[in-house]
């Protein structure tokens, strides 16, 4: 008979510690319109309109004497804000401070960082690739730079597939043309 007090005494006690538990917890709607439960305050990111149940609030005077209890408001999601309690609003106005991140804040955090460098990292890719190419198409502007002012003769196909060769016009054309893309590689 001892041991059934016993058992139905811790048992009983259990419950009453998960109870109290359970009263401390926080209920609101997230962006998608879903219930959130939790022990630990909602998200700053969280309107206080859409914070359904908060666990009890402590008022305290100057003193340090607990001048008042009050559990949090229950608010329809759209309610006014002028429905809140003034002990809340008192709450407010003495600046409660910022919760910790939860763990869906810290992933939210971590994974746009990963964003972030990942963009970066492409960007600068991206970057070096086409400075490789705009080096590559320099020193291919050099190179026929100098094939135009050795003075040698430079033949091209034409349309029908025979040889024609730059006259001297074309010639100094080609040139200051290879010139003034020389000048924007500098």
């Amino acid at each position: 008979m001892h041991r059934k007090f016993i058992k139905t005494s811790l048992c009983l006690a259990l419950l009453h510690l998960t109870i109290g538990a359970a009263s401390a917890q926080f209920v609101w709607l997230d962006a998608k319109g879903t219930k959130q439960y939790s022990d630990q305050p909602p998200p700053s990111s969280i309107p206080k309109s859409r914070i359904m149940k908060e666990p009890a609030l402590e008022l305290r005077n100057s003193t340090g004497d607990t001048t008042a209890t009050t559990t949090g408001p229950v608010v329809v999601a759209g309610a006014d804000a002028a429905a809140k309690p003034a002990a809340v609003g008192a709450a407010e106005a003495v600046g409660t401070p910022k919760a910790p991140m939860t763990t869906a804040e810290k992933n939210t955090e971590f994974t746009k960082r990963q964003a972030e460098q990942a963009e970066k990292d492409r960007k600068t890719a991206e970057d070096a690739k086409e400075a490789a190419a705009k080096a590559k198409n320099c020193e291919r502007v050099q190179a026929y730079a100098r094939s135009l002012q050795s003075g040698e003769r430079i033949a091209t196909m034409d349309k029908n597939g025979e040889k024609a060769y730059l006259s001297d016009d074309k010639r100094a054309q080609e040139t200051s043309d290879a010139m003034r893309t020389l000048n924007g590689c500098k």
